[in-house]
């Protein structure tokens, strides 16, 4: 038996499509150039690391927080300020001028300002606005000659509380 060819079947070689393969693989490339996220670097901490000499002075004490008095009166208008054994006064500028007496000038990472606390006592019925004030005449100021902002204390905490009386 003889097993003849027909016209019909044509070629057997079949075309590879290369045009739609390309097209989808820039596509792939194109999503994943686009949606690819630079991660932030692992361990880059902002820290302020003592000086060699200090470590030898490890047994220094922490000091005892700075108190500050603030006393209202009946309209909670402030009435006085009251530094530690300091006498009373009115005016945040001198509350200011009596915390940089007593942390001085310097203001770097293991100076005395970076290690005092102050700790104020508000009475119960000051306004917010007073509290605000102290708070800013402790904290820091604005050098004139620069016009950049000098820290002065940054350790802040309010004494618990009184009810009103």
């Amino acid at each position: 038996m003889k097993i003849r060819k027909s016209a019909a079947t044509g070629s057997d070689k079949v075309d590879m499509q290369m045009t739609p393969m390309i097209d989808i693989v820039f596509q792939l490339l194109t999503f994943f150039l686009m949606s690819f996220k630079i991660a932030t670097q692992e361990g880059d901490f902002n820290i302020k690391m003592p000086l060699a000499a200090a470590a030898s002075s490890a047994s220094v004490d922490p000091l005892p927080p700075i108190k500050v008095r603030l006393q209202a009166d009946d309209q909670g208008n402030l009435a006085s300020i009251k530094l530690g054994d300091n006498p009373a006064t009115t005016s945040f500028a001198v509350l200011h001028q009596q915390i940089m007496k007593i942390v001085g000038t310097d203001t770097g990472p293991n100076s005395l300002a970076s290690q005092a606390e102050v700790e104020l006592d508000c009475d119960y019925n000051l306004r917010y606005a007073n509290a605000v004030g102290a708070i800013t005449a402790i904290s820091g100021y604005v050098d004139p000659a620069t016009g950049t902002v000098v820290k002065l204390i940054e350790k802040l905490k309010f004494a618990p509380p009184k009810a009103a009386q």
